[in-house]
């Protein structure tokens, strides 16, 4: 986008009043989504009797969100992020209480149904990071990307550690204990849902296209990730930007999706496993304005590349762990968090910056849609590998694709110019 001084200055303070909507909502689906992730995995195995699909809960939330991506991608393409976002927290929300219903009854598919519908929140918090880009000037864009990350911290760390609380909800309703995590994420859903609605005015993507003069494309509609696949596909930069935060992702939702099940066959208590995965995610969020800020200064490969070294360090640390809980443990989970964090920003810096405004939202919708069914196969075949070896054979694997990512990143740095 490329705007005069004069729009630039109008369009300062709406974007300030964006970044601080978005950075709100983040925080109440961080919560909703770090609760539901930190049970996710002990319910599953629990529900079907089966340490092998445990990984099935948190997988096909993974899938959730990544099919979920089609459909709100079209909706934000069409009317906005206001719309797009609100709908997938509502579906997220729905998926929260289906897990409810399922953890109630002792029904192992209705948790499959619920945690799928349950990933379309992973869509809203993850679409978001692109919605802080639309009025975004591109010497600043990873820096405000990175700040709407950043604001999931809160919740996240919050969500793992309302377990305990989650309890004494479930008791209170009846429920079992397990199930009140996502009490908690259904009301966060509601909550940033509304959040969205009233303060996400005006739309920042319909702004940022009226602001460039971008005319309605009555061939393909705005948002569909087919056209946005084939973007990606002639586009480098946009290729490289898609594969960094591919890999990094899966890399992450691999290893963190069987933590939880690798601390409990060490008979670790639930409170302690919500704990772990509360400082994994604050690895993920907290620093995310250290890597925007870099990614702005050095250029998106170098931060990339930084983080494929804390990925790996990572791998390392969590593969040497013993059952249960340790120093090791911990260490890695939060490393591992923190180089998802540098693959992230820089990669998604990049794809918001490498293609023109009315492409935006069918590019990041298939950039999104490839991560997210990526990362639901790498967390399915995390369970089996798991089951069938073990967690230290799961982070050698997940340690090989960084450095895949790493060697890849070096060949192909030119594609992508120091600062998008």
């Amino acid at each position: 986008m490329t705007l005069s001084r004069p729009a630039l200055t109008a369009v300062h303070p709406v974007q300030q009043r964006t970044i601080l909507t978005l950075m709100g909502s983040q925080t109440l689906g961080g919560i909703g989504v770090a609760s539901g992730i930190a049970v996710a995995a002990i319910v599953a195995a629990e529900l079907s009797g089966r340490d092998a699909l445990s990984g099935l809960a948190n997988t096909t939330q993974v899938l959730g969100g990544a099919l979920f991506t089609i459909p709100i991608a079209l909706l934000m393409g069409r009317w906005g992020r206001r719309l797009g976002l609100g709908v997938a927290y509502l579906i997220g929300a729905l998926g929260a209480v289906l897990a409810i219903t399922a953890t109630t009854l002792g029904l192992f598919w209705l948790l499959l149904v619920g945690t799928t519908l349950f990933g379309a929140s992973t869509t809203a918090n993850s679409q978001a990071r692109y919605a802080a880009t639309d009025l975004a000037e591109p010497e600043h864009r990873a820096r405000q990307l990175s700040w709407v990350v950043w604001a999931t911290t809160l919740g996240s760390v919050l969500g793992p550690n309302m377990i305990g609380p989650g309890k004494l909800v479930a008791r209170w309703l009846g429920l079992p204990d397990l199930a009140g995590a996502w009490v908690f994420s259904a009301a966060g859903f509601l909550l940033a849902a509304v959040l969205l609605q009233v303060l996400l005015r005006p739309d920042p993507l319909l702004l940022s296209r009226e602001l460039a003069g971008v005319e309605e494309d009555t061939t393909t509609p705005r948002g569909h990730v087919g056209h946005g696949l084939a973007v990606i596909l002639r586009t480098p930069a946009a290729l490289w930007g898609t594969v960094a935060v591919t890999v990094g992702h899966v890399v992450m939702v691999s290893v963190m999706v069987m933590t939880p099940l690798h601390m409990k066959h060490g008979h670790a208590e639930i409170e302690l496993i919500g704990l772990v995965i509360s400082l994994h995610i604050l690895g993920m969020y907290a620093l995310s304005p250290v890597a925007g800020q870099l990614t702005d200064r050095w250029g998106a490969p170098k931060v990339v590349l930084l983080g494929v070294v804390i990925l790996l360090l990572a791998c390392v640390l969590a593969g040497l762990s013993t059952d249960g809980h340790s120093t090791s443990l911990t260490v890695g989970l939060i490393l591992l968090g923190l180089g998802w964090s540098c693959t992230m920003v820089a990669g998604s810096g990049t794809v918001a910056g490498s293609v023109q405004v009315g492409e935006r939202s069918s590019v990041q919708g298939a950039a999104d849609l490839v991560m997210g069914l990526s990362a639901a196969a790498g967390g399915a075949l995390a369970g089996v590998v798991m089951d069938v070896w073990s967690y230290a054979t799961l982070c050698v694997i997940a340690g090989i694709a960084a450095v895949l990512l790493g060697a890849f990143t070096v060949m192909r740095r030119g594609v992508v110019s120091l600062k998008q």
